[in-house]
């Protein structure tokens, strides 16, 4: 079985004019999906980036009145529609970003992206440091804190006498 091409022009005024303002583009969205649908017969559907876009272009309660769309269906049944005259582009989900990095560990990766054009590797973490901040305990950081806020004068006198004993 070959490749099945068709171009339609899908209206989309009357089925969005009988939904709420605030839900128009979402529903010309499923309703191009269920008319690609029958018209392919075939219940997978993939909508491409480019119409996407032009369906959303001017926000959620301002869809196009009609569109027009060129579906190719392949062997396997899958049905790809795109705008007419732009083609369709498979493209991967980017990985979740992991959660467990810090902002400086995002930075460098966004950084070392954006000169290289790939991911930079992953700095090595010193466990040391991170354990010892944890175990602190809250007196330890008190105690630590108050000299520096005590008086200068206060400061100085208390020196003078650790020096001379």
């Amino acid at each position: 079985m070959a490749e099945l091409k068709r171009i339609y022009t899908i209206p989309l005024r009357r089925v969005y004019a009988k939904v709420p303002r605030h839900q128009r583009a979402q529903k010309a969205m499923r309703v191009l999906k269920i008319y690609i649908s029958k018209h392919m017969k075939s219940d997978d559907v993939k909508i491409g980036k480019n119409l996407n876009d032009h369906v959303w272009k001017h926000g959620i309660r301002n869809p196009p009145s009609k569109v027009t769309v060129s579906a190719t269906k392949d062997d396997e049944g899958v049905v790809r529609v795109e705008l007419e005259g732009e083609s369709y582009v498979d493209f991967k989900v980017k990985d979740k970003v992991d959660q467990n990095q810090t902002f400086k560990e995002k930075l460098q990766n966004k950084v070392a992206t954006a000169k290289t054009g790939t991911k930079a590797e992953e700095p090595v973490k010193d466990d040391k440091k991170t354990e010892e901040k944890s175990t602190a305990k809250k007196s330890d950081v008190k105690a630590e804190a108050a000299p520096a806020k005590e008086a200068p004068k206060k400061a100085e006198a208390k020196a003078e006498v650790k020096k001379e004993e």
